[in-house]
């Protein structure tokens, strides 16, 4: 397929790819920094169920699928996973209580995952260079 002035449409994904690693880099970073107690007293007071484990497993899979999408490797299965993160924090955590304002991040990083479910990595990816088929 070809895209604008015969780039590449793969490439777009590859700056979403980058975008969304970015910004789970940074957010679980934060996480980790504020400390984990804190995330699960938050998880908690929200109502999350099983706080305490998700207090651990959010900052491990924001920072950690964070850093896998930023080098594009297991694109799709760290896409799925931030699928079902953002759903919940956008439509079950954001919405109902602080509003759309508060929620509109969320779900554009829910719909950047979605994304990366659906088209995998783009370009310049360790995905693109393992998954590549011979020719």
């Amino acid at each position: 397929m070809r895209g604008v002035w015969g780039i590449n449409p793969a490439w777009g994904v590859t700056a979403v790819r980058l975008a969304v690693a970015i910004v789970l880099i940074v957010a679980g970073y934060l996480k980790w920094a504020g400390g984990i107690p804190g995330v699960q007293a938050y998880m908690a007071k929200v109502g999350i169920p099983l706080a305490g484990l998700m207090g651990w497993y959010i900052p491990i899979l924001e920072l950690v699928g964070g850093i896998l999408l930023l080098i594009g490797l297991a694109t799709r299965w760290v896409g799925l996973l931030v699928v079902l993160e953002f759903m919940v924090a956008a439509f079950y955590v954001k919405l109902p209580s602080v509003g759309w304002a508060a929620s509109r991040v969320d779900i554009l990083l829910l719909a950047g995952a979605i994304l990366l479910l659906l088209a995998g990595s783009g370009k310049a990816s360790v995905d693109e260079v393992w998954l590549e088929k011979p020719a």
